[in-house]
């Protein structure tokens, strides 16, 4: 053994493992030399590497903390490793397990595999080969970790009764009419400018719908009119140049599920007619084809443009309008409602910041008011981008704010607009005014207010008192 480890040693220093400095590892064998050969490669690598020479050991040890992998020989003294059932059916705090044998044949790595092994390693082996089969386990772990983590905030989204972020009064309303016609069959209209979140509401009304199918959506502008009843309808081998092989469409895709068609209002008038069909009839016909197929599918369009002037000037079926117009779900601007704009802030940078790897940008107060007097024209999309383009940045480039653009804010005469105050103002009066306007947005917190003024609370009590007494002298 001793020749092997001196070659095994050689090796680590080309070990591929991940770094992830917190795994924890608990290797049993019942040979002292393996144990010690592994235990000593490894705690280079990992923070905690523990060794057992048999599987009661091993127990003990792990009553005392959690291992992310286990590193386990067969054929040990008493029990086998196949047989350490605490471990294999630990449930979801299992650990991750391979198991090392010198006696391997068909049987016994199917037994492991049954047993619930991570991976299945043969006795003489080269580190490497152990590292690898560490760093799949460990890349199967932290992906598992990352899907958890992605659907627990997909979840968190509908689960949390909202469906659509935002507090405004505007916003409320959409997802209130989102969860209400959500469980029914009809087809639901989506209007709104671009970058409103037209997509992230169809995909609301599918979560609530409980249908068991998936959502499939669609640009219907963005595929060439000529093809697009083949994505949609599926087609048969042979019915066109180039059809090789029979493909299933989208509806058949989405079956069970919710069919989002996007900018609907691009679909050319011929498609319009034979989706009309689609719909009144609740099957489908492949290009080529001569048999139709039933299909269940719900219905969500959305579209920028008006469709009622697209009927009026001939561009849009007046009968497809009507059959996919059962409701209309009107999605606000982003200027018409800026109350919702810090949440969303947030919420992307929180997200995006993640995404990226990089640290979120702290922004202040002023910021959030620089981004809600702004006029968004690309809505939400717009909103996302910026907030991305400052987490790359590393700080907030408010000087990207055209002045064309921002929403005006009505003030009384005479009265301060944001954080601005009249030029013909005393230096008393602009103090006086933006120690209350930071005292009112700290909601009357005067400790808070007095650190964001830099101030102590002190100097602020002596303050607010002198311009009480002054208020009640001139009454």
């Amino acid at each position: 053994m001793t020749s092997k480890e001196t070659s095994h040693q050689s090796d680590t220093q080309t070990l591929s493992l991940c770094n992830l400095p917190a795994v924890s590892v608990l290797i049993v064998d019942d040979e002292p030399g393996m144990r010690n050969f592994l235990v000593k490669a490894l705690s280079k690598r990992f923070a905690l590497v523990e060794s057992a020479d048999s599987i009661e050991t091993a127990e003990e040890i792990r009553k005392r903390c959690h291992f992310d992998l286990l590193i386990c020989d067969i054929k040990l003294p008493g029990r086998s490793g196949i047989e350490w059932h605490e471990a294999i059916d630990e449930g979801e705090k299992r650990s991750d397990i391979i198991f090392m044998t010198a006696y391997a044949d068909l049987e016994t790595a199917i037994e492991a595999l049954r047993a619930g092994a991570s991976d299945f390693i043969l006795k003489p082996f080269r580190l490497e080969q152990m590292t690898t089969a560490i760093d799949r386990c460990l890349e199967r772990r932290l992906l598992a970790r990352e899907n958890f983590v992605l659907r627990r905030e997909v979840n968190s989204v509908y689960s949390s009764g909202s469906a659509m972020l935002g507090e405004s009064q505007a916003i409320q309303e959409v997802d209130s009419i989102i969860r209400r016609v959500a469980p029914t069959p009809s087809a639901v209209l989506i209007e709104g400018e671009s970058g409103t979140g037209k997509e992230l509401a169809a995909r609301a009304l599918h979560q609530y719908s409980g249908r068991t199918g998936a959502f499939v959506p669609i640009n219907c502008g963005a595929i060439a009119p000529d093809i697009l009843e083949s994505e949609l309808f599926g087609h048969t081998k042979g019915a066109f140049t180039g059809a090789q092989k029979a493909r299933e469409g989208l509806f058949t895709f989405a079956n069970g599920g919710t069919l989002f068609l996007d900018e609907i209002g691009e679909m050319p008038l011929g498609m319009q007619a034979k989706l009309l069909r689609v719909l009144e009839l609740k099957a489908v016909r492949p290009v080529g084809g001569e048999q139709e197929v039933s299909i269940d599918v719900r219905i969500v369009a959305a579209t920028n443009r008006n469709l009622e002037e697209e009927v009026k000037e001939g561009r849009f079926r007046e009968d497809l309008y009507y059959r996919l117009n059962a409701l209309t779900l009107t999605l606000p601007p982003l200027r018409d409602r800026r109350e919702d704009v810090p949440t969303l802030v947030h919420n992307f940078s929180r997200k995006l910041s993640r995404e990226l790897g990089l640290p979120p940008v702290p922004f202040a107060h002023e910021d959030l008011e620089a981004m809600m007097a702004y006029g968004w024209p690309g809505n939400i999309r717009e909103l996302k981008n910026f907030v991305e383009r400052c987490i790359l940045l590393g700080r907030l480039p408010i000087d990207s704010f055209p002045e064309q653009n921002k929403v005006a804010m009505e003030s009384p005469p005479n009265q301060p607009s944001g954080r601005g105050f009249p030029s013909e103002w005393p230096l008393e009066e602009v103090e006086k005014h933006h120690i209350l306007q930071v005292l009112a947005d700290h909601q009357g917190n005067k400790s808070a207010a007095a650190r964001q003024l830099g101030i102590s609370r002190k100097t602020l009590d002596r303050k607010l008192q002198a311009w009480d007494e002054t208020s009640q002298s001139d009454s």
